[in-house]
């Protein structure tokens, strides 16, 4: 069997010209120099590792794996974090390759399942691994496209799992934004995955320059050789002073802000003024993004034509058609559509997925000037600007509020400059006094933002691994990860070549298989005659002996020198060269001995989190050994974080006595994560969701107990906060009645409806005997506004 660096190296012979060279014929500018080095190692057959900034151009090198796979009869997967990317990535292809070509499947969604190109999250190809889907047969591709989400702490371990446990003759494409340990993740891939070319550019397409707003001017922030500007230090000095000792003392907020904010609506104003629109606010708040449009309407601004509100108010209402009048007053649409004909709007997770994703449409038009956005704008969807906006350095991470580190700062910048169109990008950092010129100039020029694993396993994970590959080969596929190589860089390579050692072990024992007996006794046997006689030797020549000990140790010889002679495998005529294949497989063995004793003595915290994990499960009766139980069947559909959780309940028959709408009621409890801090007690149906909510708490509560026992904490507290709103909509009601009294937004709700019909999925295909009543949940649920999503994480 050919490899693919072979397959490709004897295509290229055949084509007068590289299919690198073809491709970039096919594009209208020239490639960089770090695009055409990324796609020369792809046709070359290697993987390739990409980091580079925002707005660079990586996902060039992942459409020529696209093309490649086209080329050579094969498959490509493209894997984005977010629905939203996956659909906008799935147009893209379609446009260059044409619909039939291309597909996309994101849970919710399933287009052209079987074409050569598949663009999915990547949690769908996980799934399809554990699976073993047959749309894998033909895979010659996948592309992981921001490959450094996998450091994020909820679902980064995905990543992982697809690196570690794709097949070894798919070529992977790693789109990263630029780290400072590329080289150290390259040779983790290197290790993992073999022959991988390691690309890393910090070089932008679009010079980005920084700037302080302060008062009402906009200064440089550095000058030459990249000091801080004095000019910036002298304003600051001035305004700390007025803050000191404010002329009106009255005025508490302008006395905290040292005086001379700007509102912002005079900040958009003055970016138009000096030509430096469209712009990205960035607010880290989603009450703060809307309050910004509103302050935008109120004083007035327009940033649009006539002839651009008529191109705008044309395409809000197309992906609003299909709204109910009556959930569109509940939608605040009438404002909604006010900013957006203005040039302005806010972009974050609360909106409804269709404002979302016709915010995203009008600005990369080029329709819309300015936005109010969270940093979930910055997870890679195309909204480039020409200048981005930071009203604060520090945001709430849902723990507490936290310093912007240099990665997100450069992430968030990155958006700035728009290839093709601006000469440069701008990066604006609005000065107060919990704001600084030395903060901002420490961001901007930090290159220190290292990816870290945040890899751990589950209970799902555990039990699709020990199906495929039993307890003790799942538990070794784990040391592979980047999380246990960032702990040891030593351990992956130890067990590498443990399991070579392994593998040559089984070979020298295959090797002195004799006709006569089992040789692996004799061997034993001529073993420890060899270690006596030394120990013997040993102590005569220290003269330590006690003559008891010496006879009996005498004793022992002679027993087991009669032994070998009586053994069958001592007349073999090829018995000499069976003990040496013997002795050297015994050797390897000795070896492993001591290697798994330094693995074992590193940190080896995944392993043993994995041990911990399967003890649980083996207490459960989900495992028993090295197999897997048929309750363990269940576990490995269901990929919710509280899976065990969700797992017992299907097997303690809690939902088997509920209607559909019962049924989608209690399931909630266990993806839903209210965001209010609030202690009040949530509204929950009565009846059988009750009691049914009541034995998921009891549940939840026994499975804590274990955990504890064994040192682990996976299964989250189940969250009612959710069950009402559900329910009602479930049966019916309209979208402004279920939400009312609320503090859910309607992105909220619809995201959250999502995650329940996802789950219910996972749950109809786990359990025959639920999956009716799941079929018909799902389809109560998928009305209204829900229908209508489109592009949403």
């Amino acid at each position: 069997m050919t490899t693919p660096a072979q397959r490709y190296a004897e295509s290229s012979k055949r084509k007068a010209s590289s299919l690198t060279a073809e491709f970039e014929a096919s594009f209208n500018f020239p490639f960089d120099p770090f695009q055409i080095q990324a796609c020369r190692a792809v046709e070359a057959g290697k993987g390739v590792l990409v980091a580079a900034p925002t707005g660079a151009g990586k996902t060039v090198i992942g459409e020529f794996a696209a093309y490649m796979a086209i080329d050579g009869g094969k498959k490509c997967f493209y894997t984005t974090p977010i629905k939203a990317l996956s659909n906008q990535k799935y147009q893209e292809f379609v446009a260059r390759f044409g619909a039939h070509r291309v597909g996309l499947l994101t849970g919710d969604t399933s287009i052209n399942g079987e074409a050569e190109i598949l663009v999915m999250t990547t949690e769908v190809l996980r799934n399809m691994l554990y699976a073993g889907s047959n749309t894998l047969n033909t895979l010659g591709f996948v592309v992981m496209d921001e490959v450094h989400y996998l450091a994020d702490k909820f679902r980064g371990a995905v990543w992982e799992e697809v690196l570690i446990h794709l097949m070894e003759s798919v070529q992977v494409v790693s789109l990263s934004a630029t780290v400072s340990n590329a080289e150290e993740f390259g040779e983790w891939l290197q290790t993992i995955r073999g022959d991988t070319e390691i690309v890393v550019t910090e070089v932008r397409p679009v010079p980005l320059y920084q700037h302080v707003l302060i008062d009402n001017g906009l200064i440089d922030l550095f000058v030459e050789n990249g000091r801080v500007n004095p000019e910036i230090l002298r304003r600051e000095r001035e305004a700390l002073r007025r803050v000191r000792t404010p002329r009106d003392r009255g005025s508490r907020k302008d006395w905290a802000d040292g005086g001379h904010r700007l509102s912002r609506a005079e900040i958009i104003e003055k970016l138009h003024r000096e030509g430096m629109l469209p712009a990205i606010t960035f607010i880290f708040s989603r009450l703060g993004c809307d309050s910004a449009v509103r302050q935008c309407l109120a004083s007035g601004i327009k940033l649009t034509t006539t002839e651009e509100r008529a191109e705008i108010r044309a395409i809000a209402l197309k992906y609003t058609e299909n709204i109910a009048q009556e959930d569109l007053e509940t939608l605040g649409f009438s404002e909604w559509l006010a900013g957006l004909e203005r040039g302005i709007a806010a972009h974050h997770a609360g909106l409804l997925p269709s404002f979302k994703s016709a915010v995203e449409d009008l600005f990369q038009k080029g329709l819309l000037k300015a936005i109010f956005a969270t940093e979930t704008l910055a997870l890679g969807i195309n909204m480039p600007a020409r200048t981005v906006v930071l009203e604060k350095l520090v945001k709430w991470n849902g723990e507490a509020h936290v310093p912007v580190t240099p990665g997100e700062y450069t992430q968030l910048t990155g958006r700035a400059g728009r290839r093709g169109i601006d000469i440069e990008g701008n990066a604006v950092v609005q000065w107060s006094p919990t704001v600084d010129s030395a903060t901002a100039a420490g961001l901007a020029s930090t290159r220190t933002y290292p990816l870290r694993s945040s890899f751990t396993p589950t209970y799902n994970m555990a039990i699709n691994l020990i199906s495929r590959f039993g307890r003790q080969r799942a538990r070794g596929s784990l040391e592979s990860s980047f999380a246990q190589f960032q702990a040891d860089r030593a351990v992956v390579g130890l067990t590498r070549q443990i399991h070579k050692n392994e593998i040559a072990i089984a070979e020298f024992s295959e090797s002195a298989q004799c006709h006569l007996g089992k040789f692996e006794e004799y061997a034993s046997i001529r073993r420890e005659i060899k270690a006596t006689e030394t120990l013997l030797s040993h102590r005569q020549a220290k003269r330590s002996f006690d003559p008891r000990q010496r006879a009996h140790m005498e004793a022992e010889l002679v027993g087991l020198r009669k032994g070998l002679r009586s053994h069958p495998c001592h007349s073999c005529s090829d018995r000499e060269s069976h003990a040496r294949l013997a002795e050297r497989g015994d050797r390897l063995t000795r070896e492993n001995i001591g290697l798994l004793s330094r693995v074992e003595n590193r940190t080896h915290v995944i392993a043993r989190t994995f041990d911990h994990i399967c003890d649980v499960l083996t207490e459960l009766g989900y495992i028993q050994d090295e197999k897997t139980l048929p309750q363990g069947q269940i576990l490995a559909k269901i990929y919710t974080e509280s899976d065990l959780l969700l797992t017992e309940a299907i097997r303690e028959d809690i939902f088997d006595h509920l209607s559909s709408s019962e049924l989608l009621s209690v399931v909630s409890s266990v993806i839903f994560q209210g965001r209010s801090s609030q202690n009040m007690a949530p509204r929950i149906p009565t009846g059988n969701v009750q009691s049914a909510l009541s034995a998921i708490i009891h549940l939840w509560a026994k499975l804590e107990v274990i955990e504890k026992a064994h040192s682990v904490t996976t299964q989250r507290e189940p969250d009612f906060g959710f069950c009402w709103i559900s329910f009602r909509w479930a049966n019916g009601h309209s979208l402004q009645s279920v939400l009312k009294d609320s503090d859910l937004s309607v992105g909220d709700f619809v995201r959250s409806v999502k995650q329940l019909i996802d789950l219910l999925q996972q749950i109809s295909v786990a359990s025959e005997k639920l999956r009716p009543k799941c079929l018909e949940a799902m389809k109560k649920l998928d009305r209204g506004v829900v229908a209508y999503f489109a592009g949403e994480a």
